[in-house]
């Protein structure tokens, strides 16, 4: 089925929209770059330049030499605003601290996230950098471009803001960094309304959705991830962005439980593809893998002779559960032990495929180590159907979203409160049973605490009858 667009899309050219003609976007020599040095000392920071590895002080270089050579009305903000980050930075690292200070709330009119308020702490000496306000622009789904959009989006931000960008931040968006306050409300509206493009989230609200490349380029997807992010940044526009929660909140979804969006170990609400009946197994395919006949991994570790393929010894023995054998010459898995780890499929892709009756697993509540250190997520539905309009899956996201938000302390992510309450509490805010796979170790804590509705004739109990029963 093919995907539709919620709203009529334009097509984006970007010699209709272009800002900067071909010679200002290449005004510099590779010599002149070669002997450009910005107008601070950094030594620290040329250290950052040297060995094999790209550095974003060269990039950041580029930037400030383009800047210079470009005419004074080319540009809406000062023209030395990178050249005074790299001064600012290695401030920063010559006194051991960071010299911007938290912007407060700063914004777009009717939005509270998307833009992060920051402001230099050395003004005087730094003017350009006064303010320096970063944007977080609301990627599409599996980070899917083409040439015209992304050059309409670098001409607006040279124009309007620093020209330094970050492809991708940690949470899925476009940043643009670095930018004055009054330039805020342009460069939404020209986002918005010229390039369809809307911020990302930002403060403690969700947070932009993400998602890996899907049923578009991999064969191992089992939901449509582009479909499920689209369909969910839109549904919760407003918790994007009017920010109303304790503290941020993270959607990610993964195709298939191989997570190349890390979403166990990055999302407060994990969604990973996954499968409920029997991995399909091409008996034949097998025998070719053992033969020799297909290189295992794809091809990935062909570089280097490795020796003969040996499926015990690279496949069945590295099943986490020990659910496969050879019988007969053909690979047997006993499926209901399978935790779809993925380990086969991947080693042997011509042979094993991820079964059909496919659907989503939701975990919660991963995190980075703010306040009680880093977690995963934990596995709490093991198994939902993910068909439009996802209808089933919003009725949970809600169901998180009132406990956390009436429970939730200030800055308390959702793993925080799952901590604090007891998964226990949290499988009865979902109204869902609890299950084996969610238990880390047997009980340590003698003490088993009833409500009263589970026990036979509640708390309140007739002595007299009690007596009769058991006497003194």
């Amino acid at each position: 089925m093919a995907f539709e667009a919620k709203e009529p899309q334009k097509e984006l050219k970007y010699q209709e929209l272009r800002i900067y003609k071909d010679g200002e976007l290449k005004n510099y020599t590779e010599d002149e770059l070669k002997n450009f040095k910005i107008k601070h000392a950094t030594p620290m920071l040329d250290d950052l330049e040297k060995g094999p590895w790209p550095s974003f002080v060269a990039d950041a270089k580029r930037e400030a030499l383009h800047r210079r050579k470009l005419s004074a009305d080319r540009m809406l903000i000062e023209r030395d605003v990178v050249e005074d980050m790299l001064g600012q930075l290695q401030d920063s690292f010559n006194d051991g601290e960071t010299h911007w200070k938290h912007g407060g709330i700063v914004g777009v009119f009717g939005y509270g996230g998307g833009v992060i308020g920051r402001y230099s702490d050395m003004p005087e000496k730094y003017p350009s950098i006064a303010h320096f306000h970063t944007m977080r622009v609301n990627q599409p789904a599996s980070k899917f471009y083409n040439t015209d959009y992304l050059r309409s989006l670098c001409d607006l931000w040279e124009y309007r803001g620093s020209g330094l960008m970050n492809m991708h931040g940690s949470t899925g968006d476009i940043i643009f960094l670095g930018t004055f306050t009054e330039q805020l409300e342009p460069i939404f509206y020209e986002l918005t309304h010229i390039l369809q493009q809307d911020l990302g989230g930002s403060g403690s609200n969700l947070r932009t959705p993400s998602c890996c490349i899907g049923k578009a380029r991999c064969e191992w997807s089992c939901i449509d991830t582009q479909d499920m992010c689209y369909e969910l940044t839109h549904h919760y526009q407003d918790e994007l962005h009017r920010p109303a929660f304790p503290y941020k909140f993270k959607f990610k979804f993964d195709g298939c439980p191989n997570g190349c969006v890390a979403s166990i170990a990055r999302s407060d609400m994990s969604f990973i593809g996954t499968w409920r009946d029997n991995i399909r197994i091409d008996q034949e395919a097998v025998k070719a893998y053992i033969g020799g006949e297909i290189p295992p991994n794809a091809g990935a570790h062909k570089g280097r002779d490795w020796g003969k393929f040996d499926i015990q010894k690279e496949v069945i023995d590295l099943c986490p559960t020990q659910c496969m054998w050879m019988e007969g010459g053909k690979l047997k898995i006993d499926d209901k032990e399978c935790t779809r780890c993925m380990h086969c499929i991947n080693v042997m892709p011509k042979a094993l495929r991820p079964g059909v009756d496919t659907g989503v697993s939701l975990l919660f509540g991963a995190k980075a180590p703010i306040l009680e250190g880093a977690q995963m997520s934990v596995l709490t539905i093991p198994f939902m159907k993910a068909e439009p309009p996802y209808d089933n899956i919003k009725a949970i996201v809600e169901k998180v979203w009132d406990w956390w938000m009436e429970e939730g302390k200030n800055r308390e992510r959702l793993g925080e409160l799952i901590q604090r309450y007891g998964i226990p509490k949290f499988l009865e805010v979902l109204e869902i049973p609890p299950m084996p796979q969610m238990v880390k170790e047997p009980r340590s804590n003698p003490y088993i605490f009833w409500k009263e509705e589970d026990v036979p004739g509640g708390w309140q109990r007739d002595i007299n009858d009690y007596r009769s029963r058991h006497k003194r």
